[in-house]
């Protein structure tokens, strides 16, 4: 599904940047109003600039299109595994023994103060 939108984004870019390309700007229309034989081109004297126009537009709205598309298939989250992997029923594991560590000694709640050396007489 992503591959075809991508190849559908990519082929709508290079339409835009061709049709772009093709359009006259709006000084060359100057030549036109003095007798330069612009009607008779192959869509007319005005059709060629709607006909553009308006491609534009489509291929403009659909790169457009795609690029949203894209960009939520981006940020969209993804199941775990495949559907063949996945089961109605839930498997039950067994629980895992934790070792407990060994005893330690046992510490006095209390330490006892140590003694005073006796003093001979």
């Amino acid at each position: 599904m992503r591959e075809i939108i991508v190849v559908v984004d990519i082929l709508a870019a290079v339409g835009l940047v061709a049709l772009v390309l093709l359009q006259q700007g709006k000084g060359a229309d100057m030549g036109a109003a003095f007798g330069s034989g612009a009607s008779q081109t192959l869509f007319g004297s005005r059709g060629t600039a709607n006909f553009l126009t308006r491609t534009t537009a489509v291929l403009a709205l659909v790169f457009f299109v795609a690029n949203l598309v894209l960009a939520y298939l981006a940020t969209a989250p993804v199941a775990p595994g495949s559907v063949a992997t996945q089961t109605s029923a839930p498997v039950s594991t067994p629980a895992l023994e934790v070792p407990t560590p060994p005893a330690a000694p046992a510490i006095p709640a209390t330490p006892q103060p140590p003694k005073a050396p006796e003093v001979p007489k």
